[in-house]
């Protein structure tokens, strides 16, 4: 995922900003608690296509 588009990208609902998790190729909004998916390298920023994140995914990422 190119930086300099995840530094302009943020949650279509809540405005947040976004963050891209490898694993699972998505771009996750804690503060909606929705994960965008990515495909053929094209984010797709509906909430039509977002998932819920569970509990555990909301929390704040350990560094």
């Amino acid at each position: 995922m190119d930086q300099k588009l995840l530094d302009i990208l943020v949650c279509p609902v809540s405005k947040a900003p976004v963050e891209w998790n490898r694993e699972t190729n998505e771009l996750v909004c804690r503060t909606s608690g929705l994960a965008y998916p990515i495909r053929d390298d094209i984010p797709v920023m509906l909430e039509s296509e977002a998932r819920t994140l569970t509990a555990d995914e909301r929390l704040p990422e350990k560094k």
